[in-house]
């Protein structure tokens, strides 16, 4: 009876709202605005960009989030004596890459950026600067935007602010993977010069010559090499950036202390929470839909639906593939090594997700499910 009552109660509200908003729209008020075909267009424009930005704001949210799945994996995969440290890393590491992309990053990589495609642009029409370093057509830096201070009481003030909070989660993606490879043998002063300096140059150089709109992104136009550099949500642009630094850590480093024995043969040193890493893998593979999918940069685009799934399809047969080859290679599975499959499915997809059918996202994932496992072996064995 007084589920009933409440049901009518409903009904009865929503009734009369909307006899209210019937009564307003037919009131005097509105009678001589009648619409035209041009004041249509412009709300459909306004609303689809809003609809876009808000696409890009709640990926973003995805993406900063997959900053605790990092923090998880690598501190799992760490001893515990050392696990405050790494964790403290992938906590400061946030905080360091806003400050250095805000005051200097984001001006060298996006000063000459704009997006404007209609119906799926988000409201980012006009650049904040113009070249910083440039050699006839080929741009190598920008400038403008820099602390974002020239955005303030202009008409894409949101658009620019969202599309820095996007951009700024990849660039923390990029800081952090050198924190696991490093992790337990570098100095905390040193990681924080790390910080500032990917955030400030490191990723925002790479970035400014492809996404920025430089000369790697013009070479289809400069030397008629198709479309130029191209890279949907980042293997290159952030995990090639983050592994590359991470590779040259590691050889200047060199292996952590009773890696090798006396004869040079490496030896397991376990990590002491494999269930938090595993843990950190699965929220690495939520945020990774926000990762892939608001690269699209518009809600209003179909391809969403395709990069969502080869990124889901690419990650399972990683791990999978890297499941029954770590067995064949040691004789058992290895619940790490299914992790490490799995996030190599991830990054191989990011750059080709928009672009492949599902067939080959599936072969990409597995094919990235191997090589995870033989780099293991080939860092350890050969490069020691």
């Amino acid at each position: 009876m007084k589920t009933s009552r409440k049901v009518l109660i409903g009904l009865g509200a929503t009734v009369g709202t909307t006899a209210a908003l019937v009564g307003l729209i037919a009131s005097p008020a509105f009678a001589g605005e009648q619409p035209t075909p041009e004041s249509v267009q412009a709300g459909v424009t306004t609303l689809t960009q809003n609809v876009n930005l808000l696409w890009i704001v709640i990926g973003a949210a995805l993406v900063v989030f997959m900053q605790a799945g990092f923090a998880l994996v690598e501190t799992g995969f760490c001893r515990a004596k050392n696990a405050a440290h790494v964790m403290g890393m992938n906590l400061a590491v946030f905080g360091i890459g806003v400050v250095a992309f805000f005051l200097i990053g984001y001006g060298l990589m996006f000063g000459g950026y704009t997006y404007v495609l209609p119906g799926y642009d988000f409201g980012y029409a006009a650049p904040l600067g113009d070249p910083l370093i440039q050699v006839g057509d080929w741009v190598f830096l920008w400038k403008g935007g820099f602390a974002l201070s020239d955005i303030t009481g202009t008409a894409q003030f949101g658009a620019v602010a969202g599309f820095f909070l996007y951009m700024v989660a990849f660039m923390d993606a990029t800081a952090t993977i050198p924190t696991g490879a490093m992790a337990e043998r570098w100095r905390w002063k040193n990681f924080v010069l790390w910080g500032f300096f990917c955030a400030g140059l490191w990723y925002p150089l790479f970035g400014a010559w492809t996404w920025g709109g430089g000369w790697l992104s013009q070479l289809g136009n400069n030397l008629d090499l198709g479309f130029g550099y191209v890279d949907f949500a980042g293997s290159g642009v952030v995990h090639a950036m983050g592994g590359v630094a991470a590779l040259a850590g590691i050889i200047a480093l060199g292996p952590r202390i009773g890696k090798f024995d006396k004869d040079g043969k490496p030896r397991g040193i376990p990590g002491h929470h494999i269930p938090m890493a595993v843990l950190g893998a699965m929220i690495l593979l939520f945020g990774w839909f926000g990762f892939n999918g608001a690269s699209t940069f518009a809600a209003s685009d179909q391809g969403i639906g395709l990069v969502v799934m080869n990124t889901a399809v690419s990650a399972a047969f990683g791990a999978v593939v890297a499941m029954f080859w770590i067995t064949r290679r040691v004789g058992k599975p290895d619940p790490g090594m299914i992790a490490n499959g799995m996030l190599a499915g991830l990054v191989a997809i990011t750059a080709p997700c928009y672009f492949v059918d599902p067939w080959a996202a599936a072969v990409i994932g597995a094919v990235a499910g191997v090589l995870v496992v033989e780099g293991v072996f080939f860092l350890e064995l050969r490069l020691k």
